[in-house]
């Protein structure tokens, strides 16, 4: 688990950001060519322009647990209707030497699935890995009733976490911090995705809603505080709370430059593809 929490350091200090992902689209004019523009399809974090979506995050850490010898998931997040909006892993058995739950015949019919897809999701040792949401720490998961507690807690800052397995097939991402009520942010069907079901949702990602208009996002993991910027407005939560304030459009490229780590170039060439477009 070293390799995973050390690669999990690595790219903590990323911002997520749809920036880049605008500016791209606008130079290839397809999906497809700004993917593969992306600096995370070349494995170079060092090469990244400063930051990416679920998308660039997660398959440069596909990429890198693969070439550490792991077998990584991808999987899709669901958000109520929204079908295939966002994108984790899954690492089962980092550990060879941990011993996984085995089904019997009869709990195989009882639960209404192939027992050969389920076998690797009843370890006692899966990780839930989901940098895109600013989630830099492997979660452990826990196993659904009757095989274990069906939730686990992790209270992260500012963000604490909960996963929910109500079946064996699906988890739940649920956060919330600093007295807010737990909410539901995800649905991740466990058995996964292939590559190319997960490039074609990353090609369909381009022509949502959120491309309209900039995103970013950055954890200051040392101080326990999120920055979270969208359409002018300006949050920062932390573990006593939340405060939202607005960005005047003079001071956007320099704020958010300090803030979120970008280059003022980035920033400013974004908005103006963004301003054209309305």
């Amino acid at each position: 688990m070293k390799k995973v929490v050390d690669l999990c350091n690595q790219i903590s200090n990323i911002t997520y950001e749809n920036l880049t992902k605008i500016i791209r689209l606008e130079q290839t004019g397809s999906a497809t060519g700004a993917r593969k523009l992306d600096d995370s399809d070349q494995n170079d974090i060092d090469s990244w322009m400063g930051g990416g979506t679920c998308f660039s995050m997660t398959w440069h850490m596909y990429q890198a647990l693969t070439d550490m010898g792991f077998k990584p998931r991808l999987v899709m997040g669901h958000k109520r209707k929204e079908r295939n909006i966002h994108c984790a892993l899954i690492l089962p058995d980092p550990d060879p030497s941990t011993p996984s739950l085995r089904l019997s015949a009869q709990d195989d019919t009882a639960l209404h699935a192939p027992l050969s897809s389920l076998v690797s999701s009843l370890s006692s040792n899966s990780y839930l890995l989901d940098p895109g949401y600013l989630i830099f720490d492997p979660l452990q998961m826990p196993l659904p009733q009757p095989f274990g507690t069906g939730e686990a807690f992790f209270p992260l800052s500012p963000n604490c976490v909960r996963l929910v397995r109500p079946t064996l097939e699906s988890m739940e991402l649920w956060t919330g911090g600093a007295g807010a009520p737990m909410k539901l942010r995800f649905e991740y069907p466990v058995e996964g995705v292939a590559v190319e079901e997960f490039k074609h949702h990353w090609n369909e990602s381009f022509y949502r809603e959120m491309m309209t208009y900039p995103v970013l996002n950055r954890l200051d993991r040392e101080k326990g505080i999120q920055y979270y910027y969208q359409k002018g407005n300006l949050v920062v939560r932390s573990s006593t709370g939340s405060q939202m304030k607005r960005i005047e459009p003079a001071d956007r490229v320099q704020t958010l430059s300090d803030i979120f780590k970008l280059s003022p170039s980035i920033i400013e060439q974004a908005l103006q593809i963004l301003e054209k477009k309305h």
